[in-house]
């Protein structure tokens, strides 16, 4: 049943899709908003499919302690789930996107629409800089800029592997930085088309106040996280096993 339900949800989660960026078109020629708006309701609607198809719900802890204004949004990277699921969350939010997604027909060109901020991986240095200044414009204008640390998906309870961009970023904006611990790849684990029943997670953890040494708040972030995040797991395997 898991299986058939699964299969269900991914059909109409890739038609939500298809939809969302026919309807996305006229937004070319409207305020960059109007996009983020899209994507955000998109995301709710991914939600929920999870919720009516699948039983896959959500709990989101700690959403008093988001700061008002322009934020660097550092989250815990284990499935598809967070990359929609997390633009509710705030005021006008933004991704740290591969520059290579932006290629894509209709998909990319909303991307760049909605002023996500690409990176290269393959330049370097120059691409770091290159995403610093980026990233500055658009914190000027009181966006809330989520990264995934890890740079990409990590299984649940896989050990971790952050990155240090993220530290670059955070000294050089100057704002609070939000740490987001979650336990999603339980539920959608990566490279698999299952979804199982369950409660993710999120959890917002205390912000980062700026002004932090690079060294010491990369410590600071990846303790943080993975400390909540491995207590999120546990929950949720307690939660998996008791209903199997």
């Amino acid at each position: 049943m898991i299986l058939v339900r699964s299969i269900l949800f991914n059909v109409l989660f890739y038609l939500n899709t298809l939809i969302l960026l026919i309807m996305a078109l006229p937004t070319f020629f409207l305020p960059y908003r109007a996009i983020v708006w899209v994507a955000t309701t998109w995301g709710r609607l991914n939600l929920f499919l999870l919720r009516v198809i699948c039983g896959v719900k959500y709990e989101v802890r700690g959403r008093e302690k988001i700061p008002k204004g322009p934020l660097l949004v550092a989250a815990k990277h284990q499935s598809a789930w967070e990359t929609f699921a997390l633009l509710h969350l705030f005021d006008d939010p933004l991704f740290i996107v591969k520059r290579e997604l932006m290629w894509i027909p209709i998909f990319g060109w909303l991307m760049v629409k909605g002023r996500m901020v690409p990176v290269d991986r393959s330049a370097g240095g120059q691409a770091l800089s290159a995403m610093i200044e980026r990233a500055r414009i658009e914190l000027a204008d009181n966006r809330q800029l989520i990264i995934f640390p890890e740079g990409t998906r990590r299984a649940a309870g896989a050990e971790p592997r952050y990155k240090h961009g993220v530290a670059h970023l955070y000294a050089a904006m100057q704002v609070p930085c939000v740490p987001i611990a979650l336990n999603s790849g339980l539920f959608w684990p990566r490279r698999s088309i299952l979804r199982i029943p369950g409660t993710v997670v999120v959890e917002i953890l205390d912000p980062i106040a700026p002004g932090l040494a690079k060294d010491v708040f990369i410590k600071r972030l990846q303790s943080d996280i993975e400390t909540a995040t491995a207590r999120l797991i546990e929950q949720g395997c307690a939660e998996i096993a008791a209903s199997a």
